[in-house]
């Protein structure tokens, strides 16, 4: 009951900013309450942030013990992490903080702490930020995910039922489950949400579809619109919080009432920026200064939704996979994975599926069909002439079906 009653406060407690100069105000204060109370043996005792050190995923794992304030350390934490992982059961607990893996895409495996009242907050920001409305009616949501966490499992209710699909089992299998379950609420990767779309046995209309994990594409997005008759809306959640979402204009949104953001500009002029992140309400694992490898693009036009958090036009892929590739006079360029994305999508309309790796100057392209590999190349050679660059030698193959369990990566810098 305590619980419940927690989640339902925090639900009625999130508002909507409108007025910049208030959101700056209240950020200006939740900012001071972090710096001044984080409790961490790692971060320094300052009211200033730029006293803090910019850190990433390898500094926060090599500290784990000295940043987490509830005493656990990495041995630990990675036992009751990896046997919920081995034995599909995620209630497991340390006390009563939730313990979980990230999933690794960048070849790190991250863990991360939750609170029972860390669990209640974000449990009732999320429902607030993602019910559809009218808010308060009965809802059925269907999460797919690698592994399910008693985070997620903390947004059941009278009015919510929440059902953990696991990406380990068969696609026919949760499409049988989802026939008999019929989600109103339906959360998964881009890349299922597009197997779905694609699948004439499914029978659910759900109200809401929100893509997680992944880059949602242009081309998956319209499908899933198509099949569906729904916007596809986004969650931006990662281990280290939860960062943006979709409005109901459908425009992503930065939390800022949760997360204060710094960018490290990788390219100002179109927008392209990597955040550096401060929770305002983690405490057990105080996230400060923590720069995420995620290319944003900045979107400057105010939503009509009238909501004053930045905007973002879309989430790109990972600094790992820009391309370092050369222009003609043989300067080092960065070729951002969007470019080659869209010279691909665009060259035929036969493509049903792609990767791209790039490995000691080859660029590995894997289609599907591989018929069309012709029409992939003369549009990526008007995609160096317009860019001014060397040409990249090619090599196709066809392509290589993964584990659903992958983060979907098209363009990747090996």
């Amino acid at each position: 009951m305590f619980r419940k009653l927690g989640i339902v406060k925090e639900f009625l407690s999130v508002k909507d900013f409108t007025n910049k100069e208030v959101l700056e105000a209240y950020q200006k204060e939740k900012l001071a309450e972090r710096l001044a109370s984080h409790g961490s043996f790692f971060y320094p005792n300052s009211e200033k942030l730029e006293d803090f050190p910019i850190i990433n995923k390898k500094i926060f794992m090599e500290n784990f013990e000295t940043i987490n304030t509830v005493k656990i350390t990495k041995e630990e934490a990675f036992k009751v992490a990896l046997a919920s992982e081995e034995s599909r059961n995620f209630s497991n607990k340390i006390g009563d903080i939730s313990v979980g893996l990230s999933s690794g895409t960048s070849g790190n495996r991250g863990i991360f702490l939750v609170s029972e009242k860390e669990s209640i907050r974000w449990a009732g920001y999320i429902l607030k930020r993602m019910l559809p409305k009218p808010l308060l009616q009965r809802h059925k949501i269907a999460f797919f995910l690698r592994a399910n966490s008693n985070l997620y499992e903390s947004v059941n209710s009278l009015t919510i039922t929440f059902t953990f699909y696991d990406l380990l089992r068969p696609l026919e299998e949760h499409i049988e489950r989802l026939n008999a379950t019929q989600p109103t609420i339906l959360i998964a990767p881009a890349q299922l949400l597009r197997l779905l779309a694609l699948s004439d046995r499914l029978t659910i209309n759900p109200k809401k579809i929100i893509s997680v994990a992944e880059v949602l594409e242009e081309e998956d997005e319209a499908l899933i619109v198509q099949r569906f008759s729904q916007k596809v809306h986004q969650v931006y959640q990662c281990t280290e919080g939860f960062l943006a979402h979709t409005c109901e204009e459908g425009n992503l949104h930065l939390n800022e009432d949760r997360v204060y953001i710094e960018k490290a500009w990788i390219d100002k002029k179109s927008g392209r920026f990597s955040p550096i992140i401060t929770d305002f309400f983690r405490s057990s694992q105080p996230v400060i200064r923590y720069k995420l490898d995620d290319i944003l693009v900045l979107e400057k036009e105010p939503c009509l939704c009238g909501s004053v958090f930045e905007r973002i036009k879309k989430i790109e892929g990972r600094c790992d996979d820009i391309l370092k590739v050369k222009d003609k006079k043989r300067e080092p360029y960065l070729l951002f994975p969007d470019f080659i994305r869209r010279a691909i999508i665009r060259a035929s309309d036969k493509i049903e599926e792609y990767s791209v790796e790039h490995k000691e100057d080859v660029l590995h392209i894997y289609l599907q069909p591989i018929s069309v590999k012709d029409e992939v190349e003369k549009s990526l050679q008007k995609l160096y002439g317009e860019q001014g660059l060397e040409v990249i030698k090619h090599l196709y193959h066809p392509y290589k079906i993964g584990k659903l369990t992958d983060k979907r990566r098209r363009v990747k810098q090996l």
